[in-house]
């Protein structure tokens, strides 16, 4: 029997973060959630167990509130650079879950990497 859409996501997630942890090596995890309205990300530490950092678009002063597009991403992903800075974060490594790396978590990426966070 095929898998439904859900099993094929879990099972995608799970490959992509098993493989990470492999080469993490320390690296606090750059998190990416994605749903039809909205798009939050979080800078997590794993050895410790917290959130370093986190940006979402429901947050009003970025002004994307209830959008989930390109142009949404991109300042988020600009705004969580900025946050990881603020909390002493360079490097990191990027945990796209079970999204697929296209549009709009691939803008999240290129604009949080052109703010200056390396992964």
């Amino acid at each position: 029997m095929a898998n439904s859409k859900r099993d094929l996501f879990l099972k995608r997630r799970l490959r992509v973060r098993n493989k990470l942890r492999k080469t993490a090596v320390g690296r606090p995890r750059l998190s990416v959630h994605r749903s039809n309205k909205n798009i939050s990300v979080q800078l997590i530490d794993d050895v410790q167990g917290r959130t370093l950092a986190a940006a979402s678009s429901l947050e009003s002063d970025l002004g994307v509130v209830g959008k989930n597009n390109v142009e949404a991403a991109a300042k988020v992903g600009a705004a969580i650079a900025e946050r990881a800075k603020a909390a002493g974060v360079e490097e990191c490594y990027f945990d796209r879950g079970g999204f697929l790396f296209h549009g709009g978590i691939k803008a999240l990426a290129d604009a949080a990497r052109e703010n200056g966070l390396k992964f």
